[in-house]
């Protein structure tokens, strides 16, 4: 690896880091303050008037705790298209901006070898994956505390948070790849999103009725396992494995590729 190249990528992605997870606190934040059992009624109603499209968002079941509250209206969708878009620029930014921009040139000038280039890339967007849950996380624990003393579960709810991580190194795996893979960005970037995407979409559709309920066997999301985690079930923690394993699977198979690729120097 290369300590240069990773603190100088750290810095320059700092901003972008900063605004989504400012957007990911936000929701956090207001989803909080919204809890109140005395409401439970009038929010079931609102889904009871509109189950298809609350369904579609994770939002199918009010919760009976605040642990179950902010699952359902977060990390069912919100806390999975956000980071999700900031991965598709980062992953770009990593590798394929280089190689479009010409500026891989300079870094393999450098006595660094390609391998070690590629890997120190994605210990950037495996700690960046980290950073973004460990400071949501983190500062939605205090909010719940302060808000709702002894409300909130703090080992369901950390099981949870270790099961969204599995999903953004899943996700930052299959983006890092296509940004090893081609030389033009935009080709990088198209098929990373057009990857989220297909997963997402088919999340929200297999969601909405029975009619479309098999749609979860084509979509990964299927293994994040809220419920499943909030309980702490073998089977939920075998597909957040799956996540971590996959993830980690794609970013090896982009530092190989890239390793041996011709590139257009």
């Amino acid at each position: 690896m290369s300590g240069v190249l990773f603190w100088k990528e750290m810095k320059s992605n700092f901003f972008l880091f900063v605004i989504f997870v400012g957007v990911l606190l936000m929701y956090a934040a207001t989803i909080i303050y919204m809890f109140d059992p005395q409401m439970a009624d009038s929010l079931r109603q609102m889904t009871e008037s509109m189950p298809e499209l609350f369904a579609a968002f994770g939002m199918a079941t009010v919760g009976e705790n605040l642990l179950e509250f902010v699952s359902n209206y977060l990390y069912g969708m919100i806390f999975l298209a956000f980071p999700a878009v900031y991965l598709v620029i980062l992953a770009k930014h990593l590798i394929a901006g280089y190689v479009d921009n010409g500026s891989m040139a300079y870094l393999l000038a450098t006595p660094k070898k390609r391998v070690q280039i590629a890997l120190t890339q994605v210990a950037v967007m495996l700690v960046t994956c980290v950073l973004v849950v460990a400071v949501v996380a983190s500062v939605m624990a205090i909010l719940a505390e302060g808000m709702f003393h002894g409300e909130l579960d703090m080992e369901g709810f950390l099981r949870v948070n270790v099961g969204w991580l599995g999903v953004l190194v899943f996700f930052g795996g299959i983006c890092f790849l296509f940004s090893c893979i081609f030389n033009q960005s935009r080709y990088a970037v198209g098929c990373s999103a057009a990857a989220v995407v297909y997963a997402i979409l088919l999340q929200m559709l297999s969601q909405v009725g029975d009619s479309l309920e098999k749609l979860r066997y084509l979509t990964p999301l299927t293994l994040f396992d809220i419920e499943g985690l909030t309980a702490g079930t073998k089977e939920a923690w075998m597909g957040c494995a799956a996540f971590y394993v996959v993830g980690i699977a794609c970013m090896a198979a982009g530092v190989i590729y890239f390793d041996k690729k011709n590139l257009p120097l």
